[in-house]
């Protein structure tokens, strides 16, 4: 870490060095040549460029006597000797030149005004960076000599950066230049190069650019999709696509405009090296589960391909149709036969599926899965292998999304099982690369993955293997001066080494990084009055309903007042900590009631300026997305209580990415969840901070047998590994 923040220091002045002296060779090429008298009918203009020039050296303050353009002060000083000597140059030059008449001498200086007004403009409005002034005005000198030689400046217009351009191609003195246009179409060039992902939307602005049809052929191959999207558009641009000979975009300009493109879109990169046809895709969109299986083999092969370094067309695109027909037409379906006891007929839809098949529909669909769904499909998909070998699996799909696989295995706690039909030593290897690369994409996915993983895995012998292969990437990382590779490990290290340490000893070992999570004190929820506001959201089916009642229930003591409302209940501490309660009730779900009550409610408490600090979610998985679209992002405690609630953390640190979150791996239970509020509200009611390992050591003597199992699979603030390698991470890399 220290070495490579050196060798950064060395880079750096290297570079200032060079930006020195390239700066210092023009500021010394001329010297100050002495103004003539100036007429008076021209002396407005020169007082205008005079004026401009101190401007310019004001624009961070208006004390400065230097353009403070870098920080570096040999550099700034260079700029400043810029911008005097040569612009006085230029306006002496006006006035002396013989041969420029009186009308040429107005605009010349009208230009030299013009280009620092520019300047001014973009700089303030953060267009420009402070050391391109030197280029801005040496790039006007020679383009100014040009214009006077009759020739064109399209060649100094090609050389620099994309806002010096600009700048003089706009420059009122320039306007008439024989290369003008030529100017101007390399600025739209030059606008394409800097945003290459942007491509069609800037040439929908300009279609008929000499270079439009090569910048299409170059986004067919780069970016298809945006073709796709530009292709059907009744525009220039549109029938520019449309008119191509660029073999990919005439193919892709076909799909764009018939009436099934985007169904056979995903199969793009094959349709173009005539590896599979039109008609073949239509064909399996008539037979049952035909199209999900034709996406699954594609998907395979593509990834087939990936091991071979070889990327596949629209790959997102096929995997993105893939994950949409896997939960729309199957895991919806399991899903919504929840209740159903026969599992042949809840599973029924899978009947048809491989394996391979069946590992996709796991896989995919990890937010919408519920864990009954997740654990039938992963019992079937081994059933219908004739060796039950998992490596095979893996093998058969060529690792295609593995290292979310084992996060989901091991979140549901079959990892040991899926580990146990291979091989010890293809197990190990398998552990192994699942730690390995995290730091070789710009996602933290993975990273998170292996966190989660690493909570919910009960097998020492794979943890300590996890932690081994942690501390060798740490080292590599350390020892080739990668500074994310370092972060991520270092603190997966730390954070695996201290999951069961008290909380001195692990804040201790993450100082200035990681956030308090062992204990939310009571002053952090307490509001400028002294408040502390839950909202609980409830939703109004069968379930719902009696999940409302028993919290009113349990909360019909002496300790707490209840005042019902049309939509919504509050419940108030009578005494000790003020702590107010609001839970809307579970109205009817197919008027859509209970979401009218949320809103009404959410409308209520900003309307009186209250922001809750404490969220709860009661309600079963498939709302838990509705709950998570309203949380309040004032929320330090999010309790998920629902099935899987565990999955969607990721979803609840962007809106809120230093709560609290306490969720269940498996199944959410209404006993479980009323205990934990209770307990909650008493400790908080008697002024205490939640100290969670204590918390939760005194929650596992309140269950018993079935209950206990349940209350295992709820993971607290200090053990949700994946949320709280988030939070260190970006505290990490702010730092």
């Amino acid at each position: 870490m220290i070495v490579f923040l050196q060798l950064m220091q060395i880079m750096k002045k290297l570079y200032l060095t060079i930006i020195y002296s390239t700066l210092a060779c023009l500021a010394m090429a001329q010297t100050e040549i002495n103004m003539p008298k100036i007429p008076q009918m021209r002396q407005l203009f020169h007082e205008n460029i005079d004026n401009n020039q101190k401007a310019i050296i004001h624009l961070n303050n208006s004390t400065d006597s230097i353009f403070t353009a870098t920080g570096n002060i040999d550099i700034d000083l260079q700029l400043t000797q810029i911008l005097k000597v040569h612009i006085n140059n230029l306006q002496a030059f006006v006035e002396q030149d013989s041969l420029l008449s009186e009308s040429q001498k107005y605009i010349w200086l009208r230009g030299i005004n013009d280009l620092l007004v520019s300047f001014i403009d973009s700089y303030k409005q953060k267009n420009i960076k402070g050391i391109l002034l030197g280029d801005v005005i040496i790039s006007f000198e020679e383009a100014m000599q040009a214009e006077i030689n009759h020739q064109s400046i399209a060649s100094i217009i090609d050389k620099n950066e994309l806002e010096v351009a600009s700048i003089l191609t706009e420059n009122f003195a320039l306007q008439k230049n024989i290369g003008i246009q030529d100017c101007r179409n390399l600025l739209i060039l030059k606008m394409c190069n800097r945003n290459p992902e942007n491509i069609l939307n800037i040439l929908t602005r300009y279609p008929n650019m000499p270079f439009t049809d090569s910048l299409i052929a170059i986004t067919a191959l780069k970016h298809p999709e945006d073709v796709y999207d530009y292709a059907a558009a009744p525009n220039a641009l549109g029938k520019k696509i449309a008119a191509s000979t660029n073999p990919l975009t005439i193919l892709i300009s076909q799909m764009a405009t018939s009436d099934n493109g985007r169904i056979f879109f995903p199969f793009l990169d094959n349709l173009f090296h005539h590896t599979i046809t039109f008609d073949s895709i239509t064909n399996a969109l008539q037979q049952t589960d035909g199209y999900y299986k034709l996406l699954v083999a594609t998907e395979i092969d593509y990834a087939r391909r990936l091991e071979k370094k070889d990327t596949p067309l629209v790959m997102n695109v096929l995997k993105e149709k893939l994950r949409s027909v896997a939960i729309d037409n199957y895991i919806n379906e399991i899903n919504a036969l929840h209740d159903e006891k026969i599992d042949a007929v809840r599973f029924k839809k899978a009947d048809n599926l491989t394996p391979q098949e069946i590992y996709y529909l796991c896989v995919l669909a990890e937010e919408e899965i519920y864990t009954s769904s997740y654990l039938g499909l992963y019992n079937r998909m081994f059933l219908k292998m004739p060796i039950q070998r998992s490596d095979t699996l893996l093998q058969w799909v060529h690792k295609d999304f593995y290292k979310k696989f084992i996060k989901m295995a091991a979140a549901y706690n079959v990892l040991d099982d899926f580990l146990n039909k291979m091989d010890t030593t293809n197990s190990e290897k398998l552990i192994k690369n699942f730690v390995n690369n995290l730091d070789k994409n710009n996602s933290l996915e993975d990273a998170v993955d292996v966190a989660d993983s690493y909570a919910s895995i009960n097998n020492e012998t794979i943890k300590k293997n996890i932690l081994i292969q942690v501390k060798y990437n740490l080292q590599q990382s350390s020892k080739y001066n990668n500074y994310r590779g370092e972060v991520i490990y270092g603190l997966l290290n730390q954070i695996f080494e201290n999951i069961n340490t008290n909380t001195t000893a692990v804040n201790s070992m993450l100082p200035n990084v990681m956030p308090p999570i062992y204990t939310m004190p009571i002053s952090a929820l307490k509001d400028s009055s002294g408040k502390i506001i839950v909202q609980q959201f409830f939703y109004g089916d069968k379930d719902g309903n009696t999940v409302f009642n028993s919290f009113l229930n349990n909360f019909n003591n002496a300790n707490w007042k209840i005042t019902k409302k049309p939509e919504w209940v509050e419940v108030r501490s009578r005494y000790g900590t003020p702590i107010v309660i609001y839970s809307n009730k579970p109205l009817d779900e197919t008027k859509d009631l209970d979401a009218l009550a949320q809103e009404d409610l959410a409308y209520y408490l900003d309307s009186i300026g209250v922001n809750p600090t404490i969220t709860i979610h009661r309600g079963h998985s498939y709302y838990v997305k509705s709950t998570i679209k309203q949380l309040p992002p004032s929320s330090k405690i999010i309790l998920l209580g629902s099935c899987g609630g565990y999955h969607s953390l990721n979803d609840v640190l962007t809106i809120c990415p230093s709560a609290h979150i306490i969720a269940s791996k498996q199944v959410g239970t209404g006993i479980v969840n009323i205990t934990l509020i209770e307990s909650m509200m008493e400790t908080l009611r008697m002024g205490r901070d939640l100290n969670w390992p204590l918390f939760w050591k005194n929650m596992q003597t309140k269950f018993k047998g079935d209950y206990k199992e349940k209350f295992d699979d709820y993971i607290p603030p200090h053990k949700n590994l994946g949320a709280i390698f988030i939070m260190a991470y970006n505290n990490a890399m702010i730092k």
